[in-house]
């Protein structure tokens, strides 16, 4: 038989999903943000020590910065969805650059406060959590966002992580002033990363969400609203009046303050302080908030993974009432060099640390529904960094008013346990009259 010449069969390819290239660029500016935010705590002594100011003042610059970060999440998921995540976190990643690179000409605390507070609290306020939220509801279907949203949790850890051990090299080590450098340098070198990876929604390059079937029906948030348009700010405040009729909103906004008060902060703004107090040295106090943030990536990814299976309502419980006890404890642990103990509180404290936000997102996403879900998140996560800020400020005046931190730990401890209960009374579906229950296509015709 004559010899027939076979082709070989083409090799098929698989491609990775837009999605995956998107997570990995946003999660890098969630990074990026978490440790611009978090370098905070690195510098305060520096601060107080060249300028003369006390610990008061540098504590209510971290307030204003906490508060306005906060703040600016449920605004910043509205003009995501009015103009788009690319051009949001593009702008963000260049206010942080400005805000951070002109601290090294400041000589006035209100300088301090308007740079470092307003200015950066605003840019790395549009890159928080919520962004994470955002690109997960748009970029991948309803089975697959508890695990993605774990990730984009982590990365507040993953900031401290890569950035604080750095920073605080640099402050102690050239001067705080290469530190704020740095982290200008890295929010520029983020932008055009953004600008050549994200997009808003997978159908701007005619794709699904990651994990769609074919053919398969899709909750994904809306698209971009035509026609007459209300601004963000109006969007965003609407949001808020709908969502303060439901009891689930409170416990949710209550219990992520309480959150806010005993990671950022607390923990996050005064445990270095609190750490050199008992004669540890500063490095030392920042490699073990950055091991923090090592725990924290394995325990919130895990968190978002039983976030899939497991009732958010009881993880939040357990959270909140283990972080409660372990706070407790926190005034014993403390000393000149590294304690067994203290080791094993900052294992559980960096598990513990975000695991509360995948839960929580699920909550949101549950009771208020996937369209309107990141907008109040936002305001919850709001609450989150208001709390974070009101304990920035109890905890520097509990240290000025009584010489050490006793007092302040004491209180997230019971604030934490006061949440842990507060959890179970959120109801397993969600309440009659809320978005979920009359359908979110009427709450979405109302805003347009």
């Amino acid at each position: 038989m004559p010899a027939t010449d076979r082709s070989p069969a083409p090799t098929r390819t698989r491609r990775v999903h837009r999605a995956w290239w998107v997570t990995a660029v946003v999660l890098a500016a969630l990074v990026s943000a978490a440790g611009f935010r978090s370098s905070t705590g690195a510098l305060l002594e520096p601060l107080e020590s060249e300028f003369g100011w006390s610990r008061a003042t540098t504590s209510g610059a971290v307030t204003a910065n906490l508060v306005i970060y906060g703040l600016t999440a449920p605004f910043a998921a509205a003009l995501m969805d009015r103009f788009g995540i690319r051009r949001v976190v593009t702008l963000a990643l260049l206010l942080v650059a400005v805000g951070s690179g002109l601290t090294v000409v400041m000589t006035a605390p209100w300088q301090l406060w308007l740079l470092w507070g307003v200015a950066v609290g605003v840019g790395t306020g549009a890159m928080a959590l919520v962004l994470g939220s955002v690109v997960a509801n748009r970029w991948f279907v309803e089975s697959r966002r508890g695990l993605v949203t774990g990730v984009f949790s982590a990365a507040g850890a993953a900031g401290q992580l890569v950035f604080l051990p750095g920073i605080a090299a640099l402050a102690t080590g050239p001067g705080w002033r290469w530190a704020a450098l740095v982290v200008s340098g890295a929010a520029v070198l983020l932008v055009p990363l953004v600008l050549l990876v994200v997009r808003d929604r997978p159908a701007d390059l005619g794709l699904r969400p990651y994990g769609a079937a074919p053919g398969e029906a899709l909750d994904e948030a809306p698209t971009r609203h035509t026609g007459t348009q209300v601004g963000p700010a109006t969007q965003a405040i609407r949001t808020l009046r709908e969502s303060v009729r439901s009891r689930t909103f409170w416990i949710l906004f209550g219990t992520f303050w309480i959150c806010g008060w005993s990671t950022n902060g607390l923990i996050g703004t005064h445990f270095i302080p609190a750490a050199h107090d008992h004669g540890m040295p500063e490095t030392t106090a920042a490699g073990l908030l950055a091991l923090v943030g090592v725990f924290d990536l394995v325990g919130t990814i895990a968190s978002g993974w039983l976030t899939d299976r497991v009732d958010p309502r009881f993880l939040l419980f357990g959270y909140y009432g283990l972080r409660g006890l372990s706070l407790l404890f926190v005034p014993a642990l403390l000393g000149p060099d590294i304690a067994p103990s203290l080791f094993v509180f900052i294992v559980f404290y960096g598990l513990d640390w975000v695991a509360t936000v995948p839960p929580t997102i699920a909550l949101c996403r549950r009771h208020f529904g996937v369209q309107r879900s990141s907008m109040v998140f936002g305001w919850v996560f709001a609450s989150h960094m208001v709390g974070a800020g009101v304990a920035a400020s109890y905890a520097g005046w509990v240290r000025q008013s009584t010489g050490d931190y006793y007092t302040a730990w004491l209180t997230a401890g019971g604030l934490c346990l006061f949440a842990a209960m507060a959890c179970l009374a959120i109801s397993r579906s969600p309440e009659r009259g809320s978005w979920n229950t009359e359908g979110e296509q009427a709450e979405v015709a109302s805003v347009t």
